[in-house]
């Protein structure tokens, strides 16, 4: 019955989150994102490449109602088994505008200091910051902050929360919360299906002002290649907009252990 707790816990938190919510349409900003399979889409995982290994992932995104397209390089580096090094690089293309750049470049640094025990979770933080590197349109002047990481493994289910603190670089902005919470389902050996719900207080607002269901599953499509389809609604508004996310991911491969054969001489 434990594995049926993480579902009811997770949508009580935003069913209570929900009537903070009020309307504001500032610029999504996307900020530091995880790379597959450590992170449901853009909720991490406490889990961590292993050391020396490298992560390099290239995602795009369609969004609906403001119309624009994403485009995303990620990567992430294991410096040790608990502390990993991450990397976003976002660039926009809106079309009805006709204006393109990139956003601010997200870096990090997440480290798990609890690991999963047999009742309880692995916890992990993450010192991050954005370099004022974006277009005006589509930056907040760079910024900083940190979150906590929350994950725990029930059978074939996976489930993370994320709790995230932003400040922008620009002082006009206002500061920035996110809660993300997001469920891996081993739905079969190769495929996972992947549940999310991601909120957000942004820097345009006082209120929390966007609140996002997605939904799409990842398949192991080789020995270190992950594929990610996913798609994403806004569950607030009464006419919805709409995100179709795509993404590839390179995992540099592990080293396979020499096996030794010792062989007996028949006397």
């Amino acid at each position: 019955m434990k594995k049926y707790l993480l579902v009811p816990v997770i949508l009580i938190i935003f069913l209570i989150i929900s009537f903070l919510y009020k309307d504001s349409y500032g610029f999504d900003i996307t900020g530091l994102q995880p790379t597959a399979p450590y992170g449901v889409f853009s909720t991490f995982s406490a889990e961590s490449l292993p050391k020396g290994k490298i992560a390099v992932s290239g995602d795009a995104e369609i969004l609906f109602d403001p119309d624009f397209y994403r485009f995303l390089v990620k990567t992430a580096y294991g410096i040790t088994n608990t502390i990993e090094f991450n990397m976003t690089i976002p660039y926009v293309y809106k079309w009805n505008d006709r204006i393109d750049g990139l956003e601010d470049i997200a870096i990090g640094l997440k480290h798990r200091f609890i690991d999963e025990g047999k009742y309880g979770p692995s916890i992990a933080y993450i010192l991050n910051a954005s370099i004022p590197s974006g277009r005006d349109e589509f930056s907040t002047d760079g910024r900083f902050g940190g979150g906590l990481i929350i994950s725990k493994r029930v059978g074939p289910v996976k489930g993370h929360l994320n709790f995230f603190y932003e400040e922008p670089g620009k002082k006009d902005f206002k500061k920035e919360f996110i809660l993300g919470a997001g469920l891996d389902f081993a739905a079969a050996h190769n495929v996972n299906i992947l549940v999310e719900l991601y909120s957000k207080k942004s820097h345009d607002s006082n209120n929390l002002d966007s609140m996002e269901g997605r939904v799409g599953y990842r398949i192991k499509a080789g020995e270190m290649i992950y594929t990610t389809i996913g798609g994403a609604f806004d569950i607030i508004h009464k006419d919805p907009t709409y995100r179709v996310m795509l993404s590839v991911t390179f995992l540099s491969p592990h080293k396979k252990k020499a096996i030794k054969k010792v062989y007996e001489e028949e006397e």
